[in-house]
């Protein structure tokens, strides 16, 4: 049976490098790898200016426990590129939404880091039946309340971040990405696949998913997890609060940064699959 698993592990493996699947939407190909089979589906949503490799040990993991696992390069990312539609929160919405849906996925569970964490919320607030679980890594509270401080920080961010050099944008935003070298090296490798004028597209599209709603919470099983040194935008502080408001444990990844599954692979599957073997509705 070992032997079985890491064969069928290896050719998900490659398939994955391939992105093999394609869905043509407005201005872009999607490119996706679905390993298939009849286990509970797995969406993994990666974050702004990454790909599906940052998701790499997480979709092993998945799979050999016998989930099937969706991984998609998202609009202007990685191999789903070129884009010629503008870049909104809604388009990424939109998108996810009809690959989902070309899929024949049946209430699948989310998982998303930063910009895919943002997405995977914005999809269960939207229609919360269609999903089973939501996994939110490293990303910030949609619906949270934002201080004042916040607005304008939020607000001047992607003009502060167009007056940076995109070399010194791309080694900044690296380094404060990650904890570990070889996370750093990942991020500042597919931070170039792109242009300035794409990743800073890309940076006022994640803006737009901040709407605060006081009232609102999750409807599904919810998973909030980060890494205990991730220190971009506000989610060290609004992360905590979602998790008070939502009534659920905040998953804390210690030696981790924003991404959170390189920086600490083993501990962040170790959370994820405890998390989808808890029974809904248990404690």
């Amino acid at each position: 049976m070992r032997r079985v698993a890491g064969s069928v592990r290896h050719c998900y493996a490659r398939a994955m490098v391939n992105l093999g699947s394609a869905l043509t939407l407005g201005g872009c190909t999607i490119r996706f790898a679905d390993s298939g089979g009849c286990g509970q589906p797995v969406v993994l949503l990666h974050g702004a200016g990454l790909d599906h490799e940052m998701f790499d040990a997480q979709a092993g993991r998945l799979l050999e426990v016998g989930h099937r696992v969706i991984r998609v390069d998202l609009r202007a990312h990685g191999a789903s590129r070129p884009n010629s539609d503008p870049l909104s929160a809604e388009q990424f919405v939109l998108d996810m939404e009809a690959l989902i849906a070309h899929a024949g996925l049946a209430r699948p569970a989310l998982v998303g880091q930063s910009l895919g964490g943002n997405i995977a919320q914005r999809l269960v607030q939207r229609a919360p039946g269609a999903y089973s679980r939501l996994s939110v890594l490293d990303a910030t509270w949609n619906t949270g309340p934002l201080t004042l401080g916040e607005r304008l920080v939020l607000r001047a961010a992607a003009p502060m971040l167009a007056l940076m050099p995109w070399q010194r944008l791309r080694a900044s935003m690296a380094d404060a990405s990650a904890s570990s070298l070889t996370a750093r090296a990942y991020a500042e490798r597919t931070f170039a696949r792109m242009s300035k004028p794409e990743f800073i597209a890309v940076w006022r599209a994640t803006a737009q998913f901040i709407s605060p709603d006081p009232a609102y919470r999750t409807a599904i099983p919810l998973l909030l997890a980060r890494g205990a040194s991730d220190r971009l935008g506000n989610i060290a502080a609004a992360m905590p609060a979602w998790a008070m408001a939502e009534g659920v444990a905040e998953a804390i990844i210690p030696g981790a940064g924003h991404i959170v599954t390189l920086d600490a692979p083993d501990a962040m599957n170790d959370v994820l699959l405890r998390f989808f073997a808890t029974r809904v509705g248990a404690a």
